[in-house]
């Protein structure tokens, strides 16, 4: 029997749950059984993306949280027998609601680590996703049922990052060959705290003055981000790069990648910098430790910046170890896969079409 699923996601902007979206509806469309078309906002970057690997796609105007737009958007696509599978909380106001309407089985993914603010559509939904453990542990605590809850990890295309041309910024930045570079990427938000990074920054330039950090990635704080490296004296070290496309080519580059994360549901940047080989410090927060487990990173405690500079210090200073970080993590990465993914998706559409 061959499964009908409406993907919905807002997808007005390109970061990390966009880019899942892409990636499991690609390898979805490698499998015989299922036939799916995603419902996104008109010329995201999400919709030129799908569209451009033949993935059925319906593009409505969609400019607002709720819109009505995409509401009879995702209503038409919908038929006897489809399962709903909403991205995003606002994907999931419209999916629920259609949902509730048409009887169709509804499947949200959830990729933050913080408890629901308002259960609503969550708690009706036949499947949470939870893309780490952690984000599971978040939502039973959270007042939804674990029996509703399954655990599909985020994945990547593990060829495609491992093939990634190497980009090295130091030319561009008038850096000499070999300075030491570590790199990160994530929109300029609160969550992602590179307020500490640049604080680690400070921290460690007594110890390797040449040590010079990349930033890629846009958003609210920039400005802030920008005055606080002043103020700390390290703007000379410290680039904010805004948004780069393709962004894993800097991190191929790099000799450390760093996540500085307060809350992080599982963090595909850190995937992508594993199947580089790039070893990585990153924060003991969310799904972050479930990535890293058995030495294939270096964990640190969020919003400590003297840890993390000691943490990137050390390791700048020390070839072997850094080494075997990335060892460990080239096999670590090989779980994460957009395969498995996909095929742990599958699974539980296949548990609501076996059920109903």
């Amino acid at each position: 029997m061959t499964i009908h699923v409406v993907h919905v996601a807002s997808g007005r902007e390109w970061r990390g749950g966009q880019r899942q979206v892409w990636l499991l509806a690609r390898a979805l469309a490698r499998g015989g059984d299922l036939s799916q078309v995603v419902v996104t906002g008109r010329g995201s970057e999400l919709a030129s993306r799908l569209m451009a690997d033949g993935i059925r796609t319906v593009t409505p105007a969609w400019t607002a949280a709720f819109d009505l737009r995409a509401l009879g958007a995702a209503l038409a696509a919908t038929r006897r027998g489809t399962i709903l599978h909403a991205h995003d909380s606002h994907a999931l106001s419209i999916a629920g609601l259609i949902a509730g309407a048409t009887r169709a089985r509804l499947v949200a993914t959830r990729r933050v680590d913080v408890p629901v603010g308002r259960t609503g559509f969550w708690r009706r939904a036949d499947r949470v996703i939870a893309v780490s453990n952690a984000v599971a542990g978040a939502l039973t605590q959270g007042g939804i049922s674990g029996a509703r809850v399954t655990v599909v990890h985020s994945g990547i295309n593990l060829e495609e990052v491992a093939a990634v041309v190497p980009h090295d910024l130091r030319p561009e930045l008038g850096l000499a060959p070999g300075t030491p570079l570590a790199v990160t990427t994530g929109a300029l938000v609160g969550v992602k705290d590179h307020a500490t990074l640049i604080r680690a920054a400070a921290a460690a330039r007594s110890r390797h003055p040449d040590l010079h950090w990349a930033i890629a990635g846009e958003g609210y704080l920039r400005e802030a981000l920008s005055a606080l490296a002043a103020e700390l004296g390290v703007e000379d070290r410290v680039h904010l790069l805004g948004h780069v496309p393709e962004a894993a080519r800097l991190v191929a580059a790099a000799d450390l990648f760093i996540m500085s994360s307060k809350w992080e549901g599982l963090g595909t940047s850190v995937l992508d910098a594993m199947a580089l080989g790039v070893p990585v410090v990153g924060t003991r927060v969310g799904g972050i430790p479930e990535l890293l487990a058995g030495n294939a990173g270096h964990l640190v405690e969020p919003q400590d910046p003297d840890g993390m500079a000691a943490a990137v210090v050390g390791l700048l200073d020390s070839p072997s170890r850094r080494g075997a970080l990335a060892a460990q993590a080239r096999i670590a990465v090989s779980r994460y896969s957009d395969a498995r993914m996909a095929e742990g998706v599958l699974q539980v559409y296949r548990s609501l079409t076996s059920a109903h």
